[in-house]
């Protein structure tokens, strides 16, 4: 991995193109505020979003994470947190700051009730870039932010947490990401064009297909793909459905579970619910019963 030189962050002092989302909530759980923004046009092949936040619990809190097509960047200005990681089987360690890979299972988060930092969703192009390194580097894997990004980390969590709205950290992230893209090693234009295809299609085209329409062997396909990437094609497709459909369930805009699998893409409900089994240790409606207000994510271990 590389670090570019350190650099200061600007604030442009402009509104930004982008609308911000905004979501509170208190209750007796405690109050939070997630803020939220949608990356700039020239960045969504590698940006899926940012979100802020800032959480006053008034206990500990457990969330489940589920796996979905970002690799994950958390940049604390707060306190440490208890990251499971998949790879060593569940193993929980302390942690601030930190990169999550793709990967294949859910992981658990719990904190003492206090929260501040800033959510950066990458696609597997974007993290190649902030990483410098191959997203496949660290598919699977929770990886501290000073061991991703060297000595570079600490800078560049001063400078955004100096910066004095959301919306001026955001810009501030999108300078970054722009700045990483201009030195990045273009990646191969097969597993680049074949991630487009399956999230424009949210993981329903198959694998034969890919192959078939890129001229290239599955298996020559799957190689490059879990290198770039870090999973193999069927396996991102797979969690690429399967986050369509929670996120719809989330949401509370869906018909029933059985259209909502149809539409997702599931040949049966059977699949539908042993994905959501696989993927999220629940069934639908378990997963559903444990959605917290406001955004808040998914409660429990």
């Amino acid at each position: 991995m590389w670090n570019s030189p350190r650099r200061a962050l600007r604030y442009p002092g402009r509104v930004s193109v982008q609308p911000l989302r905004v979501r509170r909530h208190e209750s007796e759980l405690g109050a939070w505020e997630l803020v939220s923004r949608e990356p700039q046009p020239r960045l969504r092949d590698f940006v899926a979003g940012y979100c802020g936040y800032v959480e006053r619990g008034t206990r500990p809190l457990r969330r489940r994470e589920l796996p979905s097509g970002d690799v994950v960047v958390i940049l604390s200005f707060g306190p440490s947190i208890l990251v499971s990681d998949p790879e060593r089987g569940g193993a929980v360690a302390r942690r601030t700051s930190f990169v999550a890979g793709l990967h294949g299972e859910h992981s658990v988060t719990e904190h003492d009730g206090a929260q501040h930092g800033l959510q950066l969703n990458l696609t597997p192009l974007g993290a190649s870039a902030f990483l410098g390194a191959p997203a496949g580097e660290v598919a699977g894997r929770v990886v501290d932010l000073e061991d991703a990004l060297g000595a570079e980390a600490p800078a560049l969590l001063e400078q955004l947490h100096g910066l004095p709205t959301w919306e001026a950290r955001f810009d501030g992230l999108e300078e970054h990401m722009a700045a990483r893209l201009a030195g990045l090693r273009p990646s191969s234009p097969d597993v680049a064009w074949a991630w487009g295809r399956l999230t424009e299609t949210q993981g329903r085209v198959t694998v034969a297909e890919l192959a078939a329409e890129l001229r290239c062997s599955r298996r020559h396909l799957a190689a490059r793909f879990r290198e770039q990437v870090g999973l193999p094609p069927k396996a991102a497709a797979r969690i690429l459905r399967f986050d369509r459909a929670a996120r719809a369930l989330r949401s509370g805009a869906h018909p029933s579970l059985a259209e909502l699998a149809r539409d997702c893409g599931y040949f049966d409900q059977s699949h539908f619910n042993r994905d959501f089994q696989a993927f999220s240790g629940w069934s639908p409606t378990e997963l559903a019963a444990r959605l917290l207000p406001d955004g808040g994510g998914l409660a429990g271990a």
